[in-house]
């Protein structure tokens, strides 16, 4: 009898299918079946637990969307990008089913009444759990709209709300009254008319002042900004909406006039809007987040009651990444009061340079309605404000950090009584991961704002990654916040990864997790920790293996050794049945991403899990197992700046250490061989991938996407590299692989969005790199996907992208040689 397929020696010829049929010049090319298979892969449900926790909302997740819905118009207008069909932010994916499930049960509940090809946008529950609101965006002809949908909980019924559209260009659109009983609701304004249309002729030149006064600003690179005052009137336009109290009838009362409103958000009381309006100058350098604001708090008929502040444009921040606004920032309701502001002022000017007497960089205040006493100092802040969870009048966390040296800290504050000193929490480095604490967790009160849930004797629940030398274990801690004593509840146990998705309950005993294991994709349980450790769980979701013709991938995280000593992790992947004694070295990609930090202990932690899902994703490099490859996914790249010197000081030298030792590694274990090794890597992981190029002989080829290759092109920082090219020209040069193109001897593919509006990595980083290898004679291709961002999004175009990485691997690394 013939010998099972699946078990005869691993060859590439018996994994990968035959030769795709070559693309044509001007089109789209096909990889291998074995590649379009995991492209089109089916996809996980996204889910939303109800405020009772006892319902989801499941929504099912499409297929990647085709090249001409990703081509549909867009303006790009002041860092935005926007559909003018619909009056909202381009998006091309969106939910086709909605269902309901009940936890307890697990029985699944149709909805009646959808529309008929539902485009799920955004959805959100009522505070009291009767009514799920949903957008949905309508097409008819070349016109659209975002449309506002009601799902009846109890009668599983969906009905379109109203039939004025949304505007959901700065917002989604929509938010729910604290009392359940109607939405705030951002509208197309009605008989706003067409939108402005330019003659095409100037109405004079475009120009820009600079005074001495200002002072150094980091001013970052910025994509779709205003270009001419046509283009600011484009942009008000379409950023101007109505204000409106919507019932669950559809009635609706408009609050105040037309106006470009950023954000709106009611108080827990029901009675106070905090709205942020966008102001006039605009700005040719800076996107629409640093446009001027007015901050003001209305009431339901949009009566100005008290104005927060009137900010002004703000082209740059100081130096430095400490650096903030020097005036009113962070503004938002406190979740557990009536109507009281929240907002933080710098005491340095924003500028992490200058100096503070009493060591106090950040205050906290609090201001609580009708406004009329002075606002009250909530805390005293010597880093940075990095947020507060809201419990009740006696407890609430609140949390500082300072990027510059790394430090954490969280304080236990009493809002309404200021008189008590704030406790100490926690203190540390925020890259420490072994010792993270864990973040609180929150749920949603009675009127849908996000609170501590606080238990018996002032107890926290904290949910955990549970970092360890021997990879993530999720964990759930009570902390007992007079004490600081710790209890663990929950620690997730091989030969699983189990991961706390939800509390369930207020004890925290009853807890909604994801589990999987290497051939088990994520699912979700319940698990009930009163029970016996055998009986606790119960499965609520039952998604099968997405791929099953690689279900036996084999996965390992390993560690090894930089040649400092700096310990490094990585996760080697190899095909499903391969056997290193009986069938050799195979070709590798090797794909990362470099990270800074402050110290070699933090850089030199395990990250990952061996019990993770083999996940065999279109984006990362995991897809080339089906080739005959073998895989060394996400190693440890650190590049490591201890005391007071800047990691990217020794950039270089330690960039190429991290790859010698992954290559010494992979070769060491007879997987590989030295002559058949790729490096890739997408954005700051591309600029590593032709930096390696320029400056080693370790690799045969190069997958570079969506790259930047001449930092003086970023002169205002990088990443985490704080300092301007005028402090540190030597750093940017030496960092800048486009300077060593003319080092570049190994084949480097680079492949680009054509329309990439992420800061720094501007399409022209690309073009002019494969310029300069070109021009000096070396080994390069460039592809740039049409109407792409910085993820590529179109099926076409992920099909691309596979198509050319896998000739290109084909011809410049499987079947190289020595």
């Amino acid at each position: 009898m013939n010998q099972a397929l699946s078990k005869l020696p691993l060859t590439a010829d018996l994994l990968a299918p035959a030769p795709h049929t070559a693309a044509a010049a001007d089109g789209y090319g096909l990889p291998p079946l074995a590649l379009q298979q995991i492209v089109d892969a089916p996809r996980a449900p996204s889910m939303s637990l109800s405020p009772q926790r006892d319902l989801l909302a499941v929504v099912q997740t499409p297929a990647l969307p085709g090249i001409a819905e990703v081509a549909q118009p867009e303006l790009k207008l002041a860092g935005l990008r926007i559909n003018p069909r619909i009056y909202a932010q381009s998006r091309f994916s969106f939910g086709t089913d909605l269902s309901l499930l009940e936890v307890a049960t697990q029985k699944p509940r149709r909805v009646r009444g959808l529309p008929r090809k539902l485009r799920l946008a955004d959805m959100s529950w009522s505070p009291d759990q009767r009514y799920l609101a949903f957008s949905h965006v309508a097409f008819k002809g070349d016109k659209g709209a975002v449309e506002l949908w009601l799902l009846d909980i109890a009668a599983g019924k969906a009905a379109r709300l109203s039939a004025q559209p949304l505007s959901a260009v700065l917002t989604r659109g929509f938010s729910w009254l604290p009392d359940s009983s109607g939405l705030l609701v951002h509208w197309r304004p009605a008989g706003s008319g067409k939108a402005p249309v330019s003659d095409g002729i100037p109405r004079g030149p475009v120009m820009q002042d600079s005074e001495a006064a200002a002072g150094v600003r980091q001013l970052r690179t910025y994509q779709d900004l205003l270009k001419n005052e046509h283009d600011a009137r484009l942009f008000e336009h379409y950023i101007t909406v109505q204000l409106v109290r919507l019932d669950l009838y559809g009635k609706a009362q408009p609050i105040g006039a037309p106006a470009a409103y950023a954000r709106t958000a009611i108080a827990p009381d029901g009675q106070h809007i905090l709205s942020q309006c966008v102001t006039r100058p605009y700005s040719y350098l800076v996107p629409a987040s640093n446009f001027g604001e007015r901050i003001d708090v209305l009431d339901l008929a949009g009566r100005v009651l008290h104005t927060v502040a009137d900010l002004p444009l703000e082209e740059g921040l100081p130096p430095g990444n400490d650096a903030v606004s020097a005036g009113v920032r962070n503004v938002g309701w406190r979740a557990d009061a009536e109507a009281t502001l929240v907002w933080v002022e710098a005491q340095d000017g924003g500028d992490p340079a200058r100096a503070v007497a009493d060591g106090v960089r950040d205050v906290v205040y609090c201001h609580a309605a009708p406004f009329a006493a002075p606002a009250q100092v909530l805390a005293r802040l010597q880093m940075r404000y990095a947020g507060v969870a809201w419990g009740r009048g006696d407890v609430a966390l609140i949390n500082e950090r300072w990027h510059k040296t790394r430090d954490f800290r969280q304080w236990r504050i009493q809002p309404d009584h200021a008189d008590v000193a704030a406790q100490q929490v926690y203190a540390g480095s925020y890259e420490d991961r072994y010792n993270s604490p864990g973040s609180p967790v929150l749920r949603a009160d009675a009127r849908g704002f996000a609170r501590l849930l606080i238990g018996e004797n002032n107890s926290i629940l904290l949910d955990g990654a549970g970092a360890t030398p021997e990879g993530d274990r999720p964990f759930l801690d009570r902390l007992y916040l007079d004490t600081l004593h710790k209890q663990r509840l929950f620690q997730s146990a091989a030969p699983y990864f189990e991961n706390v998705a939800a509390v369930l309950n207020q004890d925290g005993t009853l807890i909604l997790t994801s589990r999987e294991t290497p051939t088990e994709r994520p699912n979700y349980y319940l698990r009930d920790l009163r029970k016996p450790e055998g009986q606790q769980l119960l499965a609520l979701t039952h998604y099968p293996h997405p791929t099953p013709q690689l279900r036996d991938v084999q996965k390992e995280q390993i560690r090894y050794q930089r040649a400092d000593g700096v310990e490094l992790t990585a996760t080697l992947m190899l095909p499903p049945y391969y056997d290193v004694q009986r069938d050799g070295p195979l070709p590798l990609l090797m794909w990362a991403y470099p990270q800074e930090f402050k110290s070699t202990g933090a850089a030199s932690q395990t990250t990952g899990s061996p019990y993770r899902f083999n996940a065999v994703s279109y984006w990362g490099p995991a897809a080339f197992l089906a080739m005959g490859y073998a895989v060394l996914d996400n190693p440890s790249f650190p590049i490591v700046g201890s005391g007071d010197a800047e990691p990217n000081d020794s950039y270089l030298p330690q960039l190429v250490a991290d790859a010698e030792a992954a290559v010494e590694e992979v070769v060491r274990r007879g997987v590989a061989e030295r002559h058949r090794i790729a490096i890739g890597g997408h954005s700051y992981g591309a600029f590593m991938t032709a930096n390696l190029l320029a400056h080693t002989r370790l690799f045969r080829a190069g997958i570079a996407r969506s790259g930047a290759y001449n930092r003086t092109l970023t002169p205002f920082g990088f990443q985490s590299e704080e300092r301007p090219y005028w402090k540190a020209p030597e750093v940017y040069q030496a960092m800048s692989p486009f300077n060593y193109a003319d080092r570049i001897k190994d084949a480097l593919l680079l492949i680009h969005g054509a329309e990439d509006a992420n800061s720094g990595t501007f399409p022209v980083q690309s073009e002019r790199m494969f310029q300069a290898i070109k021009g000096l004679g070396g080994t390069a291709r460039l592809v740039m996907l049409p109407n792409e961002a910085h993820a590529y999004r179109a099926r076409e175009s992920i099909l691309h992208m596979l198509y050319e990485t896998h000739l290109w691997l084909e011809k410049y690394v499987k079947h190289a040689q020595p």
